[in-house]
């Protein structure tokens, strides 16, 4: 039985497992080092603050994890969120993606959330470490290329690019702001 919920410090160890793959075969993630439990944990508590922070479970199995956080962190980009997403790599292919992206999207609206961001490192060519799975994961979900920097990580004795990928899930209208239009003039 499938269940997605929020994760738990008690989900950290397993979460950091699945991560920690990521960090030692692969490019997906600019990390060279697996980052402590404490890290993990202490992510888990400052995102789930104000965000999801979301957890994937098949047979009461942890299987994939999933958060939003602030888009740079500045009051203008209050309606943007970056996404990240990693999956137990001996669970890829089964939904479980797809599952974890959309509830972040239905919990995301619900917090007036409107532009959606991923940040994907891309190979340049042909290469053990990375694919362009992530890029076709983002794709088949809505998302749209934006930008591109090119070689901006070195990961493996390589040069990697990145993309920026972005999904709209709202509509932009102007929001006012009635507590500094009634209070403030």
């Amino acid at each position: 039985m499938i269940q997605i919920r929020n994760a738990s410090m008690s989900d950290a160890k397993d979460i950091l497992k699945i991560y920690e793959y990521y960090v030692l075969n692969t490019a997906i993630t600019f990390d060279i080092k697996v980052p402590s439990i404490k890290e993990f944990e202490d992510k888990i508590i400052n995102i789930s603050k104000d965000y999801p922070f979301l957890v994937l479970l098949d047979d009461g199995i942890i299987k994939g994890f999933a958060y939003s956080h602030a888009f740079y962190g500045k009051e203008a980009y209050k309606y943007s969120n970056e996404l990240t997403i990693y999956i137990d790599h001996n669970s890829l292919k089964k939904g479980y993606g797809k599952m974890l992206y959309d509830k972040l999207e239905e919990i995301l609206k619900e917090k007036d959330i409107l532009n959606l961001y991923a940040c994907i490192s891309m190979p340049n060519g042909i290469n053990k470490y990375l694919d362009n799975n992530s890029i076709d994961f983002h794709t088949r979900m809505g998302y749209k290329l934006v930008g591109t920097f090119n070689n901006c990580g070195y990961k493996f004795n390589e040069f990697y690019s990145v993309v920026w990928m972005e999904k709209i899930i709202g509509k932009h209208n102007k929001k006012v702001d009635w507590f500094h239009l009634l209070f403030m003039c």
